[in-house]
């Protein structure tokens, strides 16, 4: 049993000193089946999105939270496509991420989907504090989700991410095992910063 822990370290080679939550910060696929997150610890990470920035303090995220076990989770796990279906069912909790698009009188809320991601990165930072692993995933039939709980047709669903505890990459299917293990790699910052 292989698992990926502080002995293996996946920590980020920054270019500058960063907090740690932020260098230990990765994205595993392989999590803990029988780890439970606390409903306080969820409420922790929820509280950290609930105060990121947004345009006009308008905080246009909303959260769908399923703990495994849990019809919700079914159907979040149900709609999930590809091969984030062969992993994620062991994550502890899938939160499906929402934008409120159209604000009450129609109009739309262009700032929106940024502000649902920086939600969601505050959420992920936190939950690393915690002890916690996060991944974020686009593939999903999100038609099938909106329907499933009946959302407004103000809000988009946007991403699903799952939060658990790290658990034995040898559990995972081969293709993936692979990635779980290869070397972290990221565009040196003079090639992202374009100007100043």
């Amino acid at each position: 049993m292989t698992l990926i822990t502080g002995s293996t370290s996946r920590n980020a080679d920054t270019e500058a000193p960063l907090i740690a939550a932020l260098v230990e910060r990765w994205s595993p696929r392989a999590y803990d089946p029988d780890a439970v997150v606390e409903p306080e610890t969820i409420r922790t990470i929820l509280e950290a999105a609930r105060w990121a920035p947004s345009a006009n303090n308008v905080q246009p995220w909303r959260f769908i939270v399923a703990r495994r076990g849990s019809e919700a989770f079914t159907t979040v796990h149900d709609a999930l496509l590809g091969f984030n279906q062969t992993w994620a069912d062991s994550a502890a909790v899938l939160v499906v991420n929402i934008a409120e698009t159209v604000d009450e009188s129609g109009g739309a809320r262009p700032w929106a989907r940024y502000d649902l991601g920086q939600a969601v990165a505050h959420l992920t930072v936190q939950a690393q504090h915690e002890g916690l692993h996060t991944h974020q995933m686009g593939g999903f039939d999100a038609a099938g989700l909106h329907a499933a709980f009946a959302l407004d047709p103000s809000l988009e669903v946007v991403s699903i991410t799952a939060v658990g505890v790290l658990g034995d990459v040898d559990a995972l299917p081969d293709p993936l095992r692979q990635r779980e293990v290869a070397p972290r790699r990221r565009k040196p910052l003079d090639e992202l910063v374009l100007a100043g």
